[in-house]
């Protein structure tokens, strides 16, 4: 059951770039969106990810991986301002994700409603939010048929997760922003335990590898302590939430240990920020042991010593300009506008006042500007403003280096790597760093840095797996065993039950379709039988378990004769058996038009025009059919080949020379083609060919191959391919047909051939059964499931002249056959 699907990944946003991470799927009809964040160095309609290239009623789920703008911001636009809303899609993100989410778009939505460049109103929030189901860390969710997820946490901010989804069958990480060191508040990313095929990861840092936290905080608070000492004012721009609080547990721990501080003040400049702290000391138990523990003991960590908020009257910013040191964050972290601008307008012209950037800076904002140390900034209104301030950068982004990305990605092991969220310069690094690790240890790993709109087509070839279960799972299969079953398929994975499971295990009942034809016929039962002889090769007689008169044709169709002029056609419906009805339909209805049935009349008289002499082309069935089928074989294979002879092993208990080695495997009636000075013998019982010389084999199976199907009727080529002798050479064979028809040859003696070619042999007729015994136990090749059910079933029928037509279903559970049980057959 090969299969060959192709995954689609089709970024939106975050392809060689940060910002704005939209990251789209699809795999088997299956449309799935990853983030739906908007650019920071843009507004407006300008700062959303190219939502236009999607149909967003296709969309079947949304996950959020954390609150940031640049990850969630454009989610109420796209729910309530495009066609997403007329699909059946979900979204979905952790509780923290969702509670700190409110909040932030709040704020978004205030900072904008004073623009023209608004995306969503404050009514437009409140009706997605409703909308969003939040969920928990390592919850497996199955949001719609043939799709589930998994979140795992991701560290970065407070409620911060990475997805595992599962598409049919297809595994895909996702891991939005990550880190993998634990800070004073946080857990560091997880690795999921199942190997995913295809990775989409992070790439902010590229190739970059930062400090580790204890030197860092070092260097932070030596920094900070500095620029206090010498009278000036500390900047902090960062974000109300995420490393905000980490910054806050940082400097109320050193503040504590240095009584010199105690008079500087810590001001926190948001108003956001304080409706968050909440939230914060109600997810305690996400965070780490630390937290975890001092919380334990009645010490909340997030209720701060020396922090307090900024004053609420208008102009603050300058009269904390025009006072003593002091320390303020402030957001937004990228210093676009807001409290962090105003203050980095006012500060800048004085030497001893120092801004410190903590976070990574996206190309294009005034954090990333202000780097280069220019000699002079452009305020807001645009008039330029001298910069003597210090910069410093210190990250506490929490976002993966090179290292540690680099180790994560080998630990997850996928065959697929895609890179996102990054610059396409430190993006091209990490690519080109991590092709050479896999390179040096010869492995077979695939990178991908696809652009914006860029689909990334990914196809995979594997094998379905169907599992055992029930009844089949009681005994494991053996090497080589056959198991036999139904092969339930649901929602892109596989089931195989035993017959009699499948309502406990599936919900279904299952149901065998008996189908009806009536005819009205105006000929003889004996022309009947004569011209289905010549048609199938042999047709079985007998009485049905009512009484009935009843020709069976090749173990499929029953026709009956209900009356002198009409007959009824009964079959169990499948695939094959249909079509047999159907000709065997069409053949019983042109018999009064045949030539053969010329002098034949339905009006009664006194004398019988049953046919005098069996069909031409009919199954012989008496003690002549296996000389016959030996000299028609040997006929046509005298045409290809020139004169063909007929091998008879001799009777071992007639020599009393002991057999020389080899001999026993040639007890077999054989015969002999020589073309050329090489023979090949063509063994009467297996029907397999054996020759020294390969081209004459291959050329003697190839002409054998259609000699028997030159000579086998239709119903021996349906039900079985048969030896002309039996494989023992001489004693009885018994072999089993499909449809479970035994056909018994018994070979009692053969001639010699004459020199003229004829073939003398004596083999006794096989036996016929009777159509009610032979089709004991069976069941059609195929049936109905109908699930909750039991099923019946109608086919239309079909008007052949005089004909009448009259079908009927009957349905059974446990799938029994017409007088017993039967099972469909599944070989894996």
């Amino acid at each position: 059951m090969a299969d060959v699907p192709t995954l689609s990944i089709t970024l939106l946003g975050a392809g060689q770039e940060v910002g704005r991470s939209c990251c789209v799927l699809q795999y088997r009809g299956k449309t799935i969106v990853c983030d739906t964040g908007v650019h920071p160095a843009y507004s407006g309609m300008a700062s959303l990810p190219f939502i236009d290239e999607l149909d967003w009623s296709t969309v079947d789920v949304i996950l959020i991986t954390h609150f940031h703008l640049d990850h969630a911001a454009a989610l109420t636009y796209i729910m309530e301002k495009t066609n997403f809303k007329d699909g059946k899609g979900k979204v979905y993100m952790t509780h923290p994700t969702k509670a700190l989410h409110k909040f932030m778009m709040q704020d978004f939505v205030r900072m904008g409603s004073s623009t023209s460049d608004a995306l969503f109103s404050p009514m437009e929030l409140s009706i997605s939010m409703a909308d969003i189901i939040p969920v928990s860390a390592h919850q497996v969710i199955s949001p719609c048929a043939g799709v589930t997820f998994t979140p795992y946490h991701a560290g970065h901010v407070l409620g911060a997760c990475m997805f595992l989804i599962d598409i049919a069958g297809l595994k895909i990480l996702y891991t939005g922003d990550y880190s993998r060191e634990e800070d004073r508040h946080l857990v560091k990313a997880e690795i999921p335990p199942i190997r995913p095929d295809v990775l989409i990861v992070e790439s902010t840092y590229g190739v970059q590898t930062l400090e580790g936290r204890e030197e860092k905080e070092l260097r932070f608070t030596s920094l900070v302590h500095s620029i206090i000492r010498r009278g000036g004012h500390v900047l902090l721009p960062t974000f109300a939430l995420g490393r905000a609080q980490e910054l806050l547990l940082i400097l109320d721990e050193y503040w504590k240990k240095h009584p010199d501080l105690h008079n500087v003040p810590i001001y926190y400049a948001s108003s956001l920020a304080r409706k968050c702290m909440a939230v914060y000391q109600t997810y305690i138990h996400t965070m780490n042991a630390n937290v975890r523990s001092r919380f334990a003991k009645r010490d909340n960590p997030f209720i701060f010593s020396h922090v307090s908020n900024v004053p609420q009257s208008r102009g603050w910013e300058r009269k904390i300009a025009e006072g003593p040191p002091c320390v303020v964050l402030a957001s937004p972290g990228f210093m676009t506008n807001g409290p962090s601008r105003e203050l980095l307008e006012l500060w800048a012209p004085d030497s001893r006042n120092g801004i410190v950037i903590t976070g990574y800076s996206i190309e294009g904002t005034m954090a990333r500007d202000i780097q280069n140390e220019p000699d002079e900034i452009i305020s807001v209104k645009g008039h330029p403003i001298p910069r003597k301030a210090s910069v410093d950068e210190i990250s506490f982004s929490a976002h993966v280096d090179y290292s540690q990305n680099s180790e994560f990605i080998e630990a997850v092991q996928a065959q697929h790597i895609v890179l996102v969220h990054g610059e396409q310069t430190a993006m091209g690094r990490l690519k080109a760093a991590m092709q050479d690790r896999y390179k040096t240890r010869d492995e077979d790993v695939k990178i991908h840095t696809p652009r914006n709109l860029e689909p990334l087509e990914l196809t995979f070839r594997g094998e379905r797996v169907a599992k055992a279960i029930g009844t089949l799972a009681a005994r494991p299969p053996q090497s080589n065993d056959i198991v036999t079953g139904l092969l339930v398929s649901k929602d892109y994975s596989y089931t195989l039950l035993d017959p009699r499971d499948l309502r406990d295990f599936a919900g279904l009942t299952t149901c065998i379709v008996t189908q009806r034809q009536k005819i009205a016929l105006g000929v003889g039962w004996d022309l009947v039988r004569w011209h289905l002889e010549g048609m199938y090769g042999k047709v079985e007689e007998g009485l049905d378990k009512d009484g009935v008169s009843t020709l069976r044709v090749m173990s499929a169709v029953d026709v009956k004769q209900m009356s002198e002029h009409e007959l009824v056609l009964e079959w169990d419906s499948s695939a094959s058996n249909d079509m047999i009805a159907d000709s065997t339909l069409a053949l019983i209805t042109g018999i009064d038009k045949s030539p053969a049935s010329v002098k034949l009349t339905t009006t009664p008289h006194s004398h019988s025009h049953s046919p005098s002499h069996p069909h031409p082309h009919a199954d012989i069935d008496d003690k002549t059919a296996e000389k016959v089928r030996i000299q028609r074989l040997a006929m046509f294979l005298e045409a290809h080949f020139g004169e063909v002879e007929l091998h008879m092993p001799e009777d071992p208990s007639s020599s009393n020379e002991p057999p020389e080695q080899g001999e026993e495997a040639n007890q077999e009636p054989a015969l002999l083609v020589t073309l050329d000075d090489a023979d090949a013998a063509i063994m009467l019982g297996s029907m397999t060919v054996t020759s020294s010389s390969e081209s004459l084999r291959k050329r003697v199976e190839a002409v054998l191959d259609m000699a028997l199907s030159t000579v086998s009727s239709l119903d021996e080529a349906f039900t079985a391919t048969p030896a002309v002798l039996p494989a023992d050479g001489g004693e009885a064979g018994e072999r089993e047909s499909e449809g479970a028809r035994d056909d018994n040859l018994v070979g009692n003696e053969v001639g010699d051939i004459a020199s003229s070619g004829r073939v003398d042999a004596e083999v006794p007729g096989s036996s016929t059964q009777h159509p009610k015994e032979a089709k004991d136990g069976m069941t059609a090749a195929g049936g109905v499931m109908q699930e909750g059910k039991q099923g019946t079933a109608d086919q239309e029928g079909k008007n052949f002249d005089d004909a009448t037509e009259e079908t009927s279903a009957t349905a059974e559970n446990g799938m029994p056959g017409r007088d017993g049980e039967g099972q469909a057959d599944c070989i894996l």
